[in-house]
């Protein structure tokens, strides 16, 4: 065990707490199983960046965020999380709001 790898566990056995999953839940969710997250979350285990993917896809959480505690936003990620749930006609009222940012920029 290194101190690392209990770190990371700690923060995902606090993640899955705070989502309120059972440790057989959130194993199922990321695809591993519950003896393995076991492992992790004690710090026994290391894992792959695959399953670190699987378990802050499920956790709904960066990697960045398991591994340093601090997330990491790109400019667009939340512009492109927001507009991927939008439907056709609330699409069309951002283009046009955009479209007027810009020319109002040209001013």
């Amino acid at each position: 065990m290194n101190k690392f790898e209990i770190t990371v566990g700690k923060k995902i056995r606090e993640l899955r707490e705070t989502n309120g999953y059972s440790r057989e839940y959130l194993s199922e969710l990321a695809c591993i199983g519950s003896k393995f997250l076991y492992e992790i979350e004690t710090g026994k285990k290391g894992m792959s960046a695959y399953t670190l993917y699987n378990i802050s896809k499920a956790l709904n959480v960066s990697c960045d965020y398991i591994l340093t505690g601090k997330e990491r936003i790109s400019k667009g990620s939340l512009i492109n999380e927001m507009i991927s749930s939008m439907n056709d006609e609330e699409l069309l009222h951002i283009e046009q709001i955009i479209k007027h940012i810009a020319e109002l920029k040209k001013l």
